[in-house]
């Protein structure tokens, strides 16, 4: 094992350029202040994160995928880690909307896109691009070109949501550079990691189920994976 966060495990590779992620079962919240699990957590989203990584390649947007192995478990890129939470929101909700007193659920006339840095002790704060820049966390080009591949994946992960009668609300993704130093989706993209609400009764279907105690974590999961494996079961098959 080379390095253990709140919800996966990286160990080594026979492949020196490849890691394997393993999925848990661990659920937190609030900075890792509020901890929680769920039987089969880290089979669902592996999975989920497996399907959505393998449809965004089919649009052109590369990734770290390279296999699934096992129930909880991929094979990826290794990939060195650009320290940047980049957030798309495409409907004002939780803290944010909070934080700019707006009722939750405005929608967004365009797409927002934050960079936020990736520091759990100092509670991964809001970064400005200039902020980043005096951090030599990226290059200005770099910054541009997480921007324009956040809107990318947002543009189709939308659809695809849409087309399954969920609403993507927000979601947060990392991106790392290979050993070509080629920019690539990395983390995961998972309910733990987006805000997923049905379209027809403004159910809230990700970890903000676990955040505000709503209860029915598992149920809320399962649903999400079912609608997206229908849906994408012929264009990945």
């Amino acid at each position: 094992m080379l390095y253990e966060g709140k919800a996966k495990r990286i160990y080594a590779h026979e492949n020196p350029q490849q890691v394997r992620i393993e999925y848990k079962d661990s659920l937190t919240a609030f900075n890792a202040l509020k901890k929680g699990s769920f039987e089969k957590k880290g089979q669902i989203n592996r999975n989920i994160a497996s399907l959505l990584f393998r449809f965004l390649q089919k649009k052109g947007i590369s990734s770290h995928w390279v296999a699934d192995e096992g129930d909880v478990s991929m094979i990826v890129k290794k990939l060195n880690i650009i320290p940047l939470e980049v957030v798309v929101r495409n409907t004002l909700a939780g803290s944010t909307a909070k934080k700019l007193g707006i009722p939750e659920g405005r929608v967004l006339e365009q797409p927002l896109v934050e960079f936020y840095y990736k520091d759990d002790a100092l509670g991964d704060p809001f970064l400005s691009d200039d902020q980043a820049l005096m951090l030599k966390i990226a290059s200005r080009e770099e910054l541009e070109k997480l921007k324009v591949l956040a809107l990318q994946v947002n543009s189709e992960l939308k659809k695809l949501f849409a087309s399954i009668q969920i609403d993507l609300i927000d979601f947060k993704i990392e991106f790392g550079r290979d050993e070509k130093s080629q920019i690539l989706l990395g983390d995961e993209i998972s309910p733990d990691s987006c805000r997923l609400w049905d379209q027809k009764n403004g159910e809230k279907m990700d970890k903000d189920r676990f955040r505000r105690d709503l209860g029915n974590i598992h149920e809320a999961y399962t649903e999400v994976l079912s609608r997206l494996t229908n849906a994408l079961k012929e264009e990945l098959s």
